[in-house]
This record gives C-alpha cells, structure tokens and sequence, in this order.
C-alpha cells in the first residue's frame, strides 16, 4: 500500500486550521472556473466566495500562503506579465500561487471525508437496473463503426459511476445498519421507529433481487462474448487522452479498466465460480431483518410491562427505609422473597396412625421427598400404563400411498420422457398430474444459466430425470392443454431423460416434423 506523503494534511489540525482550509478551498473554487494562479487580491475574493468572511490582514495571509508552499501544497511564481505603477503593487501583484498535484489530492481528500461524515448509505435497486442498462447498450454499440467509439467511452465510464455507487451506498447502508444493530438508546420510540422503517426497507429491496443480479450477469455473459479487449480499445480511442511526457498514458488506462471490470464480475459473475456478492448482501439484509425484529420484539415486551425488577427493588427499598422497626423489616422480607414453609412440610408418614400428634418433629422418622418435587415443584404421580396404540391399518394405509405416488410419477416420467430433442408443443394434451411435473421441469431449466453452448440443464432432486432446454429461435407459441385450462408460452426445444434407462418404452415418439 502506498504511503501518503508527509505532512499533506497538516493544514486540518492546529490553531490556523480554519484560515488554511479557507484558503485551499479558495483555489479549488477558482479552478472550477479555470483560474488556475491567484494573486493575494485574488485568494481574498475566492475566499470571500467559500465562505470565509473573516477579517485577514495580508500578513497573515502570506504567512498562510508560505506555510503551504512549504508543505509543497501550493506553487508559487512570479508574474512577469503584470505592468506594476508602484513598489506597493509589485508586492501585491507579483507573487501568484496555484495548487500543487499534492495541494489538489489534499483538497480533494478533505472533500471526499466531509461527504462520506455527511451521506448516508442506501440500496437503490434503481443502480442495477441503470447497470443492465449499460451493458445492453455496450452489446449494442459492439457492432457499430468506429464513429461510436465515444459513446463505448461514455458508456463504460456510466457502468463504473454506476458500480462505484452501488459498491459506496452499499458500504456505508452496511455500516449503517451494523451501527443500527448495536445502538442502545434511552428513546425507545425513536429506536422502534427507526428499526421498523429500516425492516420495511429491507424487505422492498429484496424483492425481486435475485432476478436482478441474474439480468446484470446475463448482461456481462452477453458483453464479454462481444470481446471485452476489443470494447475496451475502442473505448480507448474514444477517450482521447491528452499527450503527456513521459510514459504513455494508454497502458495505466487500460489496466484501470480491467481492475473496474474485474470488480464488476465478483459481484455479479465471479471467474472462480465463487458467490456472487450481490447473494452476500441478500444474506447481509435478511439477516439484519431478523436481528431488527428480535430488538423490535425486545422493545415492545419491555413497553407492555407495567414495571421493571429495577423498579421494584427501587420501591422495596424505599418500604424497607420507611419500616417502623425490626420486626416490621423481618415481615417484609418474608413477604418480598416468600421465605416460608418448605413445600414438602405437607407430605405425610406412609401410616400416619403410627406417629403420635403429640410427637415432636425433631423425633418423628423421616418422609421421602420425591427429586421431582425439588426440580419442578410437584410431587410424582402413578397411573395405569396406557394400551399400546396397533398402527399395522396406519402403516398400511401409507404404504398404499406410497406405492400409488411412485406408480403416478413413474407414469408421468414415463408419458414426458423423450427419444431426443422436441418442440415443447408436441406435447398436446397432458394430464394434470403430468403437466405439475413437466411444469416443475421447465421452472428448474429456466432457473439454471446457459452454458456455452447455450443449453440450459436442470434434474430432479434425486437425479433420476434430467431435462436439456434451448431458447426458440424463430418465436413460436405452444399451447399445452390440460383439463384445468390452456397454458400458452415460448416453443422452447427439450430433451427429458430418465436415469437408467435407454428410452421410454411408453412415450409417443415426438419430433420437430411433429411439433410443426
């Protein structure tokens, strides 16, 4: 990690902190109007324009100026273009002072930690969908001319402003949010306020996330088929980077644009086939919401209590102070802390005709007390043993169940497995039964992403039927017909097979001769 140089931020601590600020930002204010040298009339105006209404003798100004000079923050020269009509103006006018490279990183870093102290982070499901945006229009731009290689320029640099916000939002909400976690505060109606609105926005951010991170990676699957190297050139060319001594600056570009490039793909479409980060921050948010309603849950049983145990020993000690005497003292100990007889004083000899009243309890045998009585503060009791329950009509009954399930879904594998690829719409008719399966299949297909092949495969859970999906070229409609109604979609082409076996000696042979 590089080190900062010394004594670049010296002019944020110490007594003139203030003035040395005023005047920096002075500089940064005259530079976004092109003015990049200032006199000492010059630096007063600009600072006058920041903010700074302080009275500044011009000694102390050139001091300031001469302080940052030396912390080599500013560059000061002389102006040889002036005419001067007196000594006095040449004193005045003579010297001029602009930022250093160092001057400008230092006012730009005191800037940037003033806006990160101030903004508050947020999820903004708005930012992914500006980010699909940006690559479908880098696919589009792709096969253009090469007179297009600004707007690739321009494009590219919204998907990094796009990125660098989702990553700094999502930073500082994440933060935010642990805070949130953590802070204990007096106000509980203000911490259940907050804590509530902050559950609901959570919860409105996660819809529908999974579906956009999954359109964001499509996205970037479909830009990076067009050539990211030869994007990336062209973007390049439509940069056009101002000459400059010394090295060439297209090398250093380039690689900023792969290092961004590269942060695109671990948070939608890692190379290593790690977790995305956008699935860490669904875990980070549902997370927090259960953390938030456990505190919520917290706050409101501490409302619906009428006191706290610190309050009531507060008010026992106040009965304790005003007791008239001791015996009053012992009465109301007993009272607050049930000090009396042990529960098992009630418990009697097994035949009781045998101890005399008269007997004293020093003298009379022992009684058995019973563990439970200890533990849980009731005594044992014994019953008659209950029947055991005959479950053989039970488990019959479910092994009828079962072997009739197999008997269905070996049917419905049987009627959808195929001799090779079909028309979705070869199909027909299904059974209701059948098309809840082929149904399933089909969710489990579109789910998985294409390969590089651009097949889409998916299987059941026990891995006994697989299914081999392709996207209709040519946008044809099926209609699959079962007693329920008619469901209409996209003719895609399917292969279903079942595991161990060579074709299913059931099911019609379907074709694309006969699905058209």
């Amino acid at each position: 990690m590089r080190r900062v140089p010394a004594e670049m931020f010296r002019f944020t601590t110490g007594e003139r902190a203030d003035l040395y600020q005023a005047v920096l930002g002075a500089f940064g204010a005259a530079g976004e109007h092109l003015e990049t040298a200032l006199a000492l009339d010059g630096v007063r105006e600009w600072m006058r324009t920041v903010g700074w209404l302080a009275a500044v003798e011009d000694e102390e100004l050139h001091d300031a100026l001469k302080k940052l000079a030396a912390w080599k923050l500013l560059d000061v020269v002389q102006n040889h273009a002036e005419n001067y009509r007196t000594a006095e103006d040449y004193e005045r006018r003579n010297l001029q002072y602009s930022l250093t490279r160092r001057g400008e990183a230092a006012l730009a870093g005191v800037r940037h930690a003033l806006d990160v102290l101030a903004e508050k982070g947020a999820l903004q499901s708005a930012v992914l969908e500006a980010i699909t945006d940006r690559l479908d229009e880098l696919c589009l731009l792709a096969d253009e001319p090469s007179s297009a290689d600004r707007r690739i320029f321009s494009a590219l640099r919204e998907l990094e402003g796009h990125l660098d916000a989702l990553v700094e939002n999502t930073k500082a909400f994440n933060g935010e949010l642990q805070r949130l976690l953590r802070a204990e505060g007096t106000d509980l109606g203000v911490f259940r306020e907050v804590k509530a609105a902050t559950v609901a926005y959570l919860q409105e951010f996660l819809i529908n996330l999974d579906r956009r991170g999954q359109a964001v990676a499509a996205a970037v699957a479909r830009v990076e088929e067009q050539g990211m190297a030869v994007l990336r050139e062209r973007a390049l060319r439509g940069a056009d980077l101002p000459p400059v001594a010394g090295d060439d600056p297209a090398p250093a570009w380039l690689e900023s644009r792969r290092a961004r490039w590269a942060g695109l793909r671990a948070w939608f479409l890692p190379d290593d086939g790690a977790r995305p980060r956008i699935d860490q921050l669904h875990d980070i948010a549902r997370r927090a919401i259960v953390s938030l309603l456990q505190v919520l849950e917290r706050i409101n049983e501490s409302r619906r209590r009428s006191s706290s145990a610190v309050q009531d020993f507060r008010e026992l000690a106040r009965w304790f102070a005003a007791a008239p005497g001791e015996e009053d003292l012992h009465r109301l100990w007993s009272a607050a802390f049930g000090l009396g007889p042990a529960r098992h004083a009630h418990l009697a000899h097994s035949d009781p005709e045998l101890i005399p009243a008269s007997l004293p309890w020093s003298e009379a045998p022992p009684v058995e007390v019973s563990a439970l009585l200890r533990t849980s503060g009731r005594t044992e009791r014994f019953s008659r043993t209950a029947k055991v329950r005959n479950i053989a009509a039970v488990k019959a009954d479910r092994a009828e169940r079962a072997r009739k399930e197999r008997g269905e879904l070996a049917r419905a594998w049987g009627e959808l497995a195929t001799d090779g690829p079909v028309r979705l719409s070869s199909f027909g008719a299904l059974d209701p039964a059948v098309f809840e399966r082929l149904l399933d299949l089909l969710g489990r297909a579109l789910s998985a992403r294409p390969d590089a092949t651009g097949l889409r495969r998916a299987s059941t859970g026990d891995g006994r039927v697989e299914i081999v999906l392709t996207s209709p070229d040519d946008g044809r409609t099926a209609l699959l017909r079962t007693a329920q109604g008619v469901l209409a979609g996209p003719d895609y082409t399917v292969r279903i097979t079942t595991a161990g076996a060579a074709g299913p000696a059931s099911a019609p042979v379907r074709s694309e001769e006969a699905a058209g």
